[in-house]
């Protein structure tokens, strides 16, 4: 004589083939980059110092005949991948706002006397990078993450925000 199945098997056996609930799908964020370039000059200084305590603190950077660098910016954009286009960012749009916001602006300029983003501000990697932070940001989707990356040389350069 077969014995009837156990209910309590059978409802164990059924729970273990159910399909889990699905999972809400989160869009995938990913950064896009663009690099751009551009040559400058500047001076390191404070007004309000001796030209002792200027040089003290700013060494070569301080030199009343103004020295350069060619920059090399890059920039990164995060968010999700649009469904429609499959973009985060076209980068084209982005190269775009790069030259009008910033190489336009900044390239072969002397920053302390042709950038009106400089008055009164010492133009550092640490304050350009932020000026170019607040332009771009300025111009840009609020629902994208911004980060600049300025090199002032090969082995010297800032990121903004930082972290």
């Amino acid at each position: 004589m077969a014995s009837s199945p156990n209910p309590a098997d059978q409802l164990s056996h059924q729970s273990l083939a159910r399909p889990a609930a699905p999972q809400p799908v989160q869009p995938h964020r990913v950064a896009v980059f663009r690099e751009a370039r551009f040559n400058a000059a500047h001076r390191l200084f404070r007004p309000d110092w001796t030209d002792e305590q200027n040089q003290a603190v700013f060494g070569l950077c301080n030199n009343p005949n103004w020295h350069g660098h060619n920059y090399k910016l890059i920039v990164r954009v995060i968010g999700p991948i649009d469904p429609q286009t499959g973009y985060v960012m076209d980068l084209k749009v982005l190269k775009d706002l790069i030259a009008a916001e910033v190489t336009d602006r900044f390239d072969h300029k002397n920053l302390n006397l042709d950038v009106p983003d400089f008055a009164g501000l010492n133009p550092t990697a640490e304050n350009i990078v932020v000026v170019v932070y607040q332009r771009l940001r300025a111009a840009l989707d609020p629902s994208l993450e911004l980060h600049v990356r300025l090199y002032e040389t090969d082995r010297n350069f800032v990121e903004y925000p930082a972290g």
